[in-house]
């Protein structure tokens, strides 16, 4: 039930389905719930794994991580194709239960959303209560596990569902926040990565507390823009509100080749194949609201090396022709063998000013 919203905390959950893909599988063939189970492409095609049950991530593999290594690392693994259809039908189960107690669902991907439950008076009001009767109700309906975070903002929740994970629940209060927060280390923060987190440590910064110390400008100056957003992630600040729509930003497709590919002309020539896969796609997108007319078209390659360039211009519309010349651009960075190609376009803010989706609005 929802009622009218007072100045009170918001009251989020973040549901992350705990190895979603693989818990379907186990699901459907219990044999495989005591095995290593990875699904994800084939390793002779340069597959990578898509996700991976909890027996398979204790011999150290884990999503992203290819095909063919994890295999070396878990002879015995028991590697699936995945099944997308059927993972976006159990993904609508889910959400359907999410929606018996709130309409203001923001799902991320098939396998994890946002809920605000702040005008919802399930439960006494109690969003801890209605997140363990979510993770009843889709363990008993659907058959697999969720893990929930319940917080005042987004960014908390987010870091509160992964804290127990698998199949577990936690909460941060409102009076619990700034002592949660102080003690967490800035490796938690959304946007920091390996290099940034070496960069603060450099700094003598390792938790939100000691990044507190730091003076705003000191962060802009080093980290730019996202300078701000420590500043604010580290003291609890979120005033993002869950949204029920979410305007798509970009639209790509991509393909990693058996056998690398020589040069820029042998690159060029696999761009049929896929501008006629993301032209279908375009085609058949719902661009109601989006702008017509110029569009940024991208290009991605990634060499036998591993490393990653992209290029991207704008265009009048797709145009097969600037993706042929995109790939010249891109190839002539390194010259070296290619194991992967992609091809995309980003869509612009709609008219009248912007309509991003960004850590704070």
């Amino acid at each position: 039930m929802m009622t009218a919203t007072g100045p009170e905390p918001r009251k989020i959950i973040h549901c992350d389905c705990d190895c979603f893909y693989a818990a379907v599988e186990m699901r459907d063939d219990p044999s495989l719930a005591t095995l290593p189970l990875a699904v994800g492409g084939r390793p002779d095609r340069r597959g990578v794994v898509a996700t991976c049950n909890y027996a398979a991530r204790a011999y150290g593999i884990h999503s992203a991580m290819p095909m063919a290594r994890a295999l070396r690392l878990c002879p015995t693994l028991v590697v699936m194709p995945p099944d997308f259809p059927k993972y976006r039908a159990v993904s609508a189960d889910i959400r359907a239960i999410f929606e018996e107690f709130t309409q203001l669902v923001e799902p991320l991907s098939l396998d994890e959303a946002f809920l605000d439950v702040s005008a919802s008076t399930d439960f006494g009001g109690s969003a801890t209560l209605i997140a363990r009767e979510i993770r009843r109700r889709v363990r008993q309906q659907v058959g697999v596990t969720i893990s929930a975070g319940v917080a005042p903002n987004k960014f908390l929740a987010k870091i509160a569902s992964d804290w127990h994970k698998p199949d577990g629940l936690f909460v941060i209060t409102p009076d619990a926040m700034d002592e949660f927060v102080r003690q967490l280390p800035v490796a938690k923060l959304f946007g920091v990565g390996k290099v940034t987190a070496k960069k603060l440590h450099q700094l003598g910064v390792f938790t939100c507390d000691d990044l507190r110390a730091v003076p705003l400008a000191v962060l802009s100056e080093r980290f730019g823009v996202m300078g701000q957003r420590f500043y604010e992630l580290c003291r609890g600040l979120d005033p993002r509100a869950v949204k029920t729509e979410r305007r798509r930003k970009s639209l790509s497709v991509e393909t990693t080749f058996a056998t690398d590919l020589a040069d820029g002309e042998a690159c060029v020539a696999r761009l049929d194949g896929l501008f006629t896969s993301l032209q279908s796609r375009y085609d058949r997108l719902d661009r109601a609201g989006l702008p017509e007319g110029k569009v940024r078209t991208f290009l991605k390659m990634r060499f036998d090396d591993f490393a990653v360039t992209t290029v991207e211009r704008q265009f009048d519309g797709l145009s097969l022709s600037a993706y042929r010349a995109l790939c010249q651009e891109a190839w002539r960075r390194r010259r070296r063998p290619v194991r992967l190609l992609g091809i995309g376009v980003r869509f612009a803010d709609r008219p009248g000013g912007p309509d991003q989706y960004r850590l704070f609005d």
